[in-house]
């Protein structure tokens, strides 16, 4: 196999799981991270960090995988997805799976080289990650499991370090939880009237636009509070508040332009002001921990 062609099936694969989404739950692997660090003074570790950054890499790699495989005959059917690497021809579905198998296990092995609790729970993560993508044919609460999957990354990065629990990287976990499942059921609005006809549940199939938009608000309602929660808790700073204040702020902004009846910018609210609001918090929660 050529350079050229080896660097066409790595950006194939990166396609087919989304890589560049990576940035949703990162920011707070690596705030659940120093806030070990800094916070119960663990001491910093950049064998640690490396095993942290690639089970997160080979977690999602391999529930994005998995639910590409999953939905492969859903994609195929619905308009919107039938471009997808799998559907179209692009990967072939045992391709697939097998990408799937190889990150879960180079994903159990990371979580074995960082600590005992780490890699006793890596099996119940991986179960929860992979599960996400077959809720949608039982519940509409589907969104919720998306959140709790990415909530695990601020909690595990935390157990990581220490090997313990703690109440702050829960409360992360919680706002990983709600911020995502509220925006998840934003982008939902776009396949409601396919879910219905398909018989698939999600939040806007089952209880229309609107009412699907009051759920997203309030879910980033209790985001926001478990941001000040947080905060509260670990006694931080002006800094760390700034932070919630511009993560706050954009959370705001997104609701602003997807309105009932005006959800045409759904991709920029999805993408861009989710990555940026997740980095931005993140990033100033983390010198916060330092200043």
């Amino acid at each position: 196999m050529s350079l050229k062609t080896s660097r066409g099936r790595i950006r194939d694969y990166l396609s087919l799981v989304k890589f560049s989404h990576t940035v949703f739950a990162m920011p707070f692997a690596l705030l659940g991270y120093f806030t070990a660090v800094k916070g119960d003074n663990c001491g910093f570790s950049g064998r640690i960090l490396i095993l942290v950054l690639l089970c997160m890499v080979f977690a999602r790699n391999a529930a994005m995988g998995f639910n590409r495989y999953a939905d492969k005959k859903i994609d195929s059917i619905n308009p919107r997805t039938s471009g997808r690497e799998i559907p179209a021809g692009i990967i072939s579905p045992r391709s697939a799976l097998w990408f799937v198998i190889v990150n879960s296990i180079l994903f159990i092995t990371a979580a074995a080289m960082i600590n005992r609790l780490a890699f006793f729970l890596s099996p119940v993560a991986l179960a929860l990650i992979l599960g996400y993508s077959l809720t949608k044919r039982f519940t509409s609460l589907s969104h919720l499991f998306l959140g709790l999957s990415l909530s695990l990354s601020p909690v595990g990065a935390y157990i990581a370090v220490s090997g313990k629990f703690a109440a702050v990287p829960v409360i992360y976990g919680l706002v990983v939880l709600t911020w995502v499942s509220g925006f998840d059921i934003i982008y939902s609005l776009q396949d409601a009237r396919f879910d219905r006809q398909n018989r698939l549940h999600s939040i806007p199939a089952a209880f229309g636009e609107r009412r699907a938009l009051g759920i997203s608000t309030m879910l980033h309602l209790l985001s926001l509070l478990s941001v000040i929660a947080a905060g509260i808790l670990s006694e931080a700073g002006i800094i760390y508040y700034a932070g919630a204040v511009i993560f706050s702020t954009i959370l705001i902004s997104e609701h602003i332009i997807i309105r009932p009846g005006k959800t045409d910018r759904i991709d920029l609210a999805f993408a861009t002001f989710n990555s940026m609001a997740g980095i931005i918090f993140s990033a100033l929660a983390i010198i916060s921990l330092y200043f």
